[in-house]
């Protein structure tokens, strides 16, 4: 009953997090400014959408190959495609239920290769910390490339956040936040009290041996170059979706490289903040486009299209590989 309630309450949050982003995004829309979306999305190149459903697809498939070197350092044998089948079908799960895409992808593929599971969540473990580390280089170079972004972030949420109507939103989304926290707190609380010592340290010793599975795939790891290389390639491919995304809508398409990488910044966090990122990567998107002078009813439309391709390329991909993943096939 217990674990039930957990998973309920979890996904409740979620879902409220997510129409909380939504409704950030598209509050302020009127008739006139649905018009200007409607005619923003139908001049939108959409030719272009091919290279960029191109890459997302190559930067899932250099995913599944890192995430391959690291089990191949601890001496399992694992074929390519059902790496990437796994990586994919991690992916759609995540879209409903954060986190429990990491578990489904490593047990379909264990089941699969004959592999732990434990190793395999140990290396996830790993390659998200990695992944974080890299994300928060990422800031550093969107910062670093434009000098003035920061000074523009400081004007748009704080010194403008004084006036009105966005004082007056400000206010709300401030009052919705701290509900949510409080009712996080509260869940823990109650977690905690129905909760046995014993499990709780049985969680932490879980985890602790899962993490140190991961240390051990790098300790291993001899093609450490190559490691980094893919790690290269994918962040490559990240940034080139999102330029090719602003080629695509005539509001943004001089904007170049550098509102590339702020768009790669923002939309790793709102990816983060809500299932799948709905609402919040839209959002996180509109607003950046936004510090950069793109007007409300395109940035919107550029922000949804880009999650809608995203996420149709996970919904595609990840039913096609949960099709091929449950299939017989040798190891290859």
């Amino acid at each position: 009953m217990s674990k039930r309630l957990t998973k309920i309450g979890s996904n409740l949050f979620y879902a409220v997090l997510a129409l909380f982003f939504i409704w950030m995004s598209l509050r302020h829309l009127n008739a006139e400014q649905w018009s200007e979306i409607r005619r923003a999305l139908q001049g939108t190149r959409y030719g272009l959408i091919i290279p960029v459903i191109g890459v997302l697809f190559l930067s899932h498939w250099v995913r599944a190959l890192r995430w391959r070197l690291l089990i191949v350092s601890l001496g399992h044998e694992v074929s390519r495609k059902d790496t990437f089948y796994a990586v994919m079908v991690g992916y759609l799960v995540n879209q409903g239920v954060p986190r429990l895409g990491e578990v489904m992808k490593c047990t379909l593929l264990g089941k699969k290769a004959g592999i732990p599971v434990e190793k395999l969540i140990g290396i996830i473990l790993l390659e998200r910390l990695f992944d974080a580390c890299c994300l928060l280089v990422f800031f550093g170079l969107t910062l670093a490339i434009q000098p003035d972004l920061y000074d523009k972030l400081i004007k748009t949420f704080f010194e403008n956040s004084s006036s009105g109507d966005t004082a007056s939103d400000s206010g709300l989304a401030i009052w919705i936040i701290g509900l949510l926290l409080i009712g996080v707190g509260a869940f823990m609380w109650w977690k905690l009290r129905h909760t046995r010592i014993s499990e709780i340290n049985e969680r932490i010793r879980r985890f602790q041996r899962q993490f140190l599975e991961g240390l051990r795939s790098i300790q291993h790891l001899k093609a450490r170059g190559t490691f980094l290389f893919l790690t290269l390639i994918m962040w490559i491919c990240y940034l080139a979706g999102g330029y090719i995304g602003l080629l695509a809508f005539s509001e943004t398409q001089g904007l170049g490289i550098p509102v590339a990488f702020s768009i790669l910044s923002a939309g790793s966090v709102g990816m983060i903040a809500s299932p799948g990122g709905i609402g919040a990567y839209a959002y996180l998107i509109q607003k950046t486009m936004e510090l950069y002078g793109v007007a409300l009813a395109p940035s919107i439309a550029f922000g949804w299209l880009l999650w809608l391709v995203q996420t149709g390329v996970v919904l595609i991909g990840g039913l096609a590989s949960f099709a091929g993943i449950g299939s017989k096939r040798k190891v290859a």
